[in-house]
């Protein structure tokens, strides 16, 4: 009798587990993790395109005030002679 209550609960736990496989496998399911997915891969190059664009100005200022450059708004030293 205990045997089979095993079996039986056993074979209920394959079933849930067979559905529930099937049920991510649906065409609808499928399509909506795709765009899930591919909302966060969009989140992670904005956040990435940000933070490479911030470093890049902050390194431009660093190398602007080294070389003794205007500010990044005024590019052009007049005073200087530069071939231009």
């Amino acid at each position: 009798m205990i045997r089979r209550l095993f079996y039986m609960a056993l074979g209920a736990f394959g079933a849930v587990w067979v559905m529930r496989k099937l049920q991510t496998l649906h065409p609808n399911h499928l399509a909506r993790r795709a765009v899930r997915n591919a909302t966060g891969i969009l989140e992670q190059a904005r956040d990435f395109a940000g933070d490479a664009l911030d470093g890049a100005a902050e390194r431009e200022t660093v190398l602007r005030s080294r070389f003794g450059l205007d500010t990044v708004e005024n590019p052009y030293n007049y005073d200087v002679k530069d071939g231009r």
